[in-house]
């Protein structure tokens, strides 16, 4: 299918490995210029030059944690007019709930939940006024089910979810429309940090979701890719779950 959107810019945050790699990738594969961005800048450019290898697209590099407002005015600068935004971050280490101090709550708060509205309300305008724009933002399935540890995570990236759920509606009217990916369990490095390399745990995770496996980052780049399309434009304020089966809900 073609998406519709060769010759579109793309910020993709936090996109130099895993599920914002796949995006990048994604992107560029169907024609988008794309900025990718990372706090290891060797690690960034290295993504780069791969994804320039395999896809022709012209991609740029802006390294640094996008946590910080001068990452943010750099990925602005590289790229001032974006017509798609993925808005993407690490998320905090598992933690005890009795372990949470304030700061860690508002370190996780700033990453994944202030981070990413200032970047929405910097570029949301100008695509208002160029009539398209795709903001997809990557949360996580604990916004929908909690996971004990990622208290955190879950709560920061549920408060974005709700404070964008309006401005979804007040866009959509200009072709422009935000949305999320909520991801389950990927085969990505986060896998490995949180669940460690024991293999009967990988197994005993895996066993639990109907899927049988992990996702592969690659089937999560093309749904971010598909939500950025021309013909998502009747996508708004969605929070689609992707994780093989393992929510168990009907709605």
């Amino acid at each position: 299918m073609d998406l519709g959107i060769a010759g579109r810019s793309a910020i993709v945050c936090a996109s130099s490995k895993g599920l914002g790699k796949a995006c990048a990738m994604a992107l560029a594969q169907a024609g988008a210029l794309v900025v990718v961005n990372g706090r290891d800048a060797a690690r960034a450019e290295a993504t780069a030059q791969e994804i320039r290898a395999a896809t022709g697209a012209k991609v740029l590099v802006v390294a640094g944690d996008v946590g910080q407002e001068s990452v943010r005015a750099a990925l602005l600068a590289a790229c001032p007019e974006p017509d798609i935004l993925v808005n993407n971050n690490g998320g905090p280490p598992p933690t005890p709930f009795e372990g949470i101090s304030r700061e860690k709550l508002l370190a996780g708060i700033e990453a994944n939940m202030l981070t990413p509205i200032a970047l929405a309300q910097a570029v949301l305008p100008g695509m208002a006024a160029r009539k398209f724009g795709r903001v997809v933002n990557i949360t996580s399935a604990s916004v929908r089910a909690p996971i004990a540890g990622l208290d955190v995570s879950s709560g920061a990236r549920a408060g974005l979810t709700a404070f964008l759920a309006s401005a979804a509606r007040k866009y959509v009217r200009d072709n422009v429309t935000i949305n999320s990916i909520q991801p389950g369990v990927f085969s990505t490095d986060r896998v490995q940090s949180t669940m460690g390399a024991d293999p009967d745990k990988l197994a005993q995770r895996k066993a639990g979701i109907p899927a049988g496996r992990f996702g592969e980052p690659a089937e999560f780049g093309a749904l971010c890719a598909f939500l950025c399309s021309a013909q998502a434009g009747y996508i708004a304020g969605q929070n689609i779950l992707v994780d093989g089966g393992a929510f168990p809900g009907a709605f």
